[in-house]
Order: C-alpha cells, then structure tokens, then sequence
C-alpha cells in the first residue's frame, strides 16, 4: 500500500493519508510477526547445510576398505550412467530440484495416485507404497502420465487435482453395479461403478462430534491428550484427556504408541510404527460393539438429543408434526437425505415401543430425551453412518 497506493483506487491524497494511518497498527504487528522468524534452527540441523563432503565408496559394505569419493549427485538407479551432480553445497536442493523435474514423472505419479487412492479407495497403482518391479500394475497407466503431467503443468496443486478428479465422469457414478458389467470385472478393476467406501476412525470420530454439535472447529493449537480408559495401564501412562477431546478434530489428538485410542485402532488407524500407503479396511464385531458401548458415543449420542430437543423452530407444532420435523432433521444430519414413508414409519415405531419400554407417558413421549437419544444413538449403528454409497 506504501509503494504502490493507486492500486487502492483512492482519489485524493486525503484518502491516502487516512488510508495509511489505519494501516500502521496492521504493518506494525506484521514487522513484529517477522522478526520473530528464525533463519536457523537447533531442532532441525538437517535443514542446515554446514561443510557438505563426499562419501566413500565402501567395498562390499566395509568401512576398512574404501576405493575413492563418490560424488553427490541423483540416483544412478534413475538417472542412468551420465550423471552430473552438484559442486558447491549438499546437494539436497539439486536432489529435490531433479526429483520434481518434468522430465522426471515419479514423483507426480506416487502423489497423483495418492490422491486417487483416498478418493476412490484404491489407486490406480494398488501398492501405492510400491512402483517397483514387485508392486502391482497400473490398471490404467495412460490415465496415470494424463493426470501426472497435468498435476506437475498446474503447480503441483493438490486442491487443483482433487477438483479434477471428483468433477470427472468416473468418480460421479453410482455405486450399483450392471449384472452384465460385473460378470466381465468382478473386482471393478475398470470402474464400472463407484466403489462404496468406508469412513475412517477419525472421520467417524469428527462425524459423531459434528451431529451431536460438539465439534470445535478452531484450527491449530497444541495436541489434545487422549481419554484413557481403566485397562489402558503400562509404563509410561500419559496424563490422561478427557473423553470428547475437548471437541478438537481427530488431527488433534496426540499420539502415543503404546497407548493409542482404542475406537480409531478398532477402526484401522495403522499403529505408528510405519507409513503405511494403504491403510486395512476391515468389518469386524468390535466395531459395531464400540458403536453400541463406547461411552463416547453413547455420550454424543446423548448431546445430538439435547441439541434436537432445544431447538425452538419446532416448539410451536403439534406433537405429531414435531415428531416428523425432528425425524427429518436427524436423517439430514445423519444420511444427508431425508428419510422416505417406510424409514418414518419404522422410527415412528420405535419411538412408540421404546416409551412404552421406558414407561413415558404418551403426552411427553414427544419430548422426551431418553426415547431421542436412543433413537439417534441407532442411527449412529447404521451402515449408512460409516459408509458413503454414491
């Protein structure tokens, strides 16, 4: 604004001079902001580039027995013999610069096909961890290089190929399947449908907190110690979390090796001793035991009744008529989709039986909380809660 003041289309230099004084208070916390920068750095000296040497040549893997330097330079494995590699500093920017070059098309292929794994549930390349010799093939390699090249050509924006992808043909199909389609691909190696896909733990996690109006949607901050149950003992146990996590994100849940949290691990979090490309999905008792049991759900459960039963758009109908608008609002917030006849005539139903259970009397049976929460407690049961069908 200081340098360029007619880009702010101002028509007199009054205008300039109010404009600047506003602004004084904002450059001066951004000046501050900048001086507490650091240029180096003691936690990360790999960063640092200090006094770069060549390595010997160690013959058979034997430090007593070396055969000259071998100069700095990309991967003879890659780049083949001539090999021209970096005289002044380590070389690690000379590695990135060649590893993200266009002419190189490896890197862009593991990311490209990264993107595709999580949004379609398998990648192009199913070993998304391995393109070697020993992975698995490319079920379509020309769609591999397209998406490759056009990645690298857009600056390498992850958000640009995510647009690229879900706004394809492909990836808005529908998860039923042709009969005929399914006889020549069985396993859907052409795409013939949209696969159904399994939420993860920890989008389950902020599912549960979003529904029952707990999710705190602040971004950053430091991690949230996890809530430890009474069989999670050991050495070194952590201080404990409180049970929700204080509403954060499942990104801001610490994590502990030896004392991990038990929903996320029971729905295939990888224990963190490895990367993994491609994380297990599996469909196993326990998970719908924690969805029953778990006291956190049954407590989020317990929050998104509360929630719906406070609401006062609905107060000024007749029972009846509330009962249908809670219905409604739970299976948007649940299916994204309203519920048809047959659904409302089941949680009808249930409402009906489960106060009768419970010993409501009919007048309040509308309101009541016990009757709402173990309704939306079974929708949380639901297939349709942890799997996205298309």
């Amino acid at each position: 604004m200081n340098r360029h003041p007619e880009l702010f289309y101002l028509s007199d230099q009054a205008q300039v001079d109010k404009l600047k004084k506003v602004s004084q208070p904002l450059l001066a916390a951004r000046q501050q902001l900048r001086s507490k920068i650091r240029t180096d750095s003691r936690l990360a000296p790999a960063m640092l580039d200090g006094t770069p040497e060549d390595e010997f040549l160690l013959i058979r893997g034997n430090h007593r027995t070396t055969n000259g330097n071998v100069p700095r330079r990309f991967l003879t494995a890659l780049a083949g013999k001539p090999n021209v590699g970096t005289k002044t500093g380590s070389g690690r920017l000379a590695l990135a610069e060649q590893i993200l070059a266009p002419e190189n098309p490896y890197a862009s292929r593991v990311m490209v096909n990264r993107i595709w794994h999580h949004l379609f549930g398998r990648g192009i390349v199913p070993s998304t961890n391995n393109f070697g010799v020993l992975g698995q093939r490319p079920t379509h390699p020309q769609l591999l290089d397209h998406l490759a090249s056009r990645f690298t050509r857009d600056g390498w924006s992850v958000k640009g190929m995510i647009k690229t992808i879900v706004l394809s043909q492909t990836y808005r199909m529908s998860s039923t399947s042709d009969p005929q389609a399914n006889q020549l691909d069985a396993t859907n190696q052409l795409l013939h449908h949209k696969p159904v896909k399994r939420l993860e733990g920890e989008v389950i996690r902020d599912q549960l907190l979003t529904v029952s109006g707990r999710l705190d949607r602040k971004m950053y901050g430091p991690s949230v110690p996890i809530f430890l149950n009474e069989f999670m003992q050991g050495r070194g146990r952590p201080g404990n979390g409180p049970l929700d996590g204080h509403g954060r994100r499942s990104i801001y849940l610490s994590v502990r090796r030896n004392f991990l949290h038990p929903m996320l691990l029971t729905f295939d979090m990888p224990i963190p001793f490895n990367s993994m490309g491609r994380r297990n999905v599996s469909n196993v008792p326990a998970q719908s035991l924690i969805l029953m049991n778990d006291p956190f759900v049954v407590g989020q459960a317990e929050l998104w009744a509360k929630r719906l039963l406070a609401d006062p758009q609905w107060k000024a109908l007749e029972p009846s008529q509330r009962i249908d608008a809670r219905l409604q609002n739970v299976y948007l917030n649940a299916f994204c989709r309203p519920p048809n006849a047959e659904e409302k005539q089941h949680l009808r139903q249930f409402l009906q039986s489960q106060g009768e259970a419970l010993n409501i009397p009919v007048a309040v049976r509308a309101d009541d909380l016990r009757v709402w929460k173990d309704l939306v407690h079974i929708l949380v049961n639901a297939k349709e809660f942890i799997f996205i069908e298309f």
